[in-house]
């Protein structure tokens, strides 16, 4: 299913009843969901046009949890107009300066924007978590089976789905308790959701998106989100240096670092299912050249200690050449 950036039907009404008559619609994006943006323009005046069509998409969580960031003093777009009944809303524009591009452009500006991306999630850590659903056991075990339902039957494997949902169940019981005091998290943190906004300064300059699926749970998540980023390639080297930065601000609970590497192997067990099914169910085979990088960030925590029972589930069910090596036809 490829991705139609022609204006949904009920955009102009929208757009004239909020003051924007005559507005140019210009396509901006699509993503991995049914979203679209677009891009607004009258005169001097810019804004996106988010169009998330009901029943597939409910806009309601990113209204929420743009007002609650903005509340919180971080750059979320302000919400200029909604519609929920058509899934239209018309936010602030960030313009197009965004993270990726900036360090692929200038390198020098890998390890500050880093910094300021972790800082971020220091103080976004400092703050209890909105009112939200809470990162269950439930939805953890629900996101591990995309990999087992997806990943597994693409490239021929029938694993071990009981002892897989076992040393999960085992796995993630530390991360659960960590959470009793849960902090908001936004779970797409990376390089291609923060925009750099000109004229704001500290946290203000990094504007955020696409957090509609927050949830209340551990730290560590968007943290291993932004430094394990499926879309970007991150070294090593940069992982370890913000991670150990992030500890040393944050003063988090101990095993920490155990449970970010547990996160990291949960989360990309999940990035490569989720990939799968957009190649195999929604027509979008671009997301195959990005499971070596994924595949890579996996086995980097997959050899921390603390995943020693999942280590071995993966190799005794997973086996070598149907990881990255799989994929690697498709890397361009």
């Amino acid at each position: 299913m490829s991705v139609s950036m022609i204006p949904p039907a009920a955009a102009p009404d929208f757009l004239a009843h909020n003051g924007w008559a005559g507005a140019t619609i210009l396509p901006l994006a699509g993503d991995a969901s049914f979203r679209r943006y677009f891009r607004v323009v009258l005169g001097s005046a810019k804004a996106v046009l988010m169009d998330a069509p009901p029943p597939h998409e409910d806009p309601r969580p990113f209204i929420a949890v743009a007002q609650w960031l903005v509340e919180q003093g971080f750059s979320a777009p302000h919400i200029l107009a909604a519609d929920l009944g058509t899934g239209l809303v018309l936010i602030e524009d960030f313009g197009g300066n965004r993270m990726r591009e900036a360090i692929d452009a200038n390198p020098s500006l890998e390890r500050p924007l880093y910094r300021a991306v972790t800082d971020l999630l220091v103080e976004l850590a400092a703050k209890p978590a909105m009112p939200i659903a809470p990162y269950s056991m439930a939805e953890y075990q629900r996101e591990l089976g995309i990999f087992i339902d997806w990943y597994c039957p693409a490239v021929g494997l029938a694993p071990n789905t009981a002892a897989f949902s076992d040393v999960w169940a085992e796995l993630l019981e530390p991360v659960l308790s960590a959470q009793s005091k849960p902090v908001t998290v936004l779970r797409d943190y990376h390089a291609e959701n923060i925009m750099l906004l000109e004229g704001r300064e500290g946290r203000n300059h990094l504007g955020l998106l696409d957090f509609q699926d927050a949830l209340a749970g551990h730290p560590a998540y968007d943290l291993v989100s932004m430094l394990q980023d499926a879309r970007r390639s991150v070294s090593a080297e940069i992982e370890a240096e913000f991670l150990a930065h992030y500890v040393k601000c944050a003063s988090p609970s101990a095993g920490f670092v155990d449970a970010y590497h547990v996160l990291g192997v949960q989360r990309n067990l999940k990035i490569l299912g989720i990939f799968t099914r957009l190649w195999k169910r929604d027509g979008k085979p671009r997301y195959r050249a990005f499971q070596p990088r994924v595949w890579a960030y996996l086995e980097r925590s997959l050899a921390h200690p603390a995943l020693a029972p999942a280590k071995a589930w993966m190799d005794a069910n997973i086996p070598t050449e149907k990881r990255a090596q799989a994929w690697i036809e498709f890397v361009e």
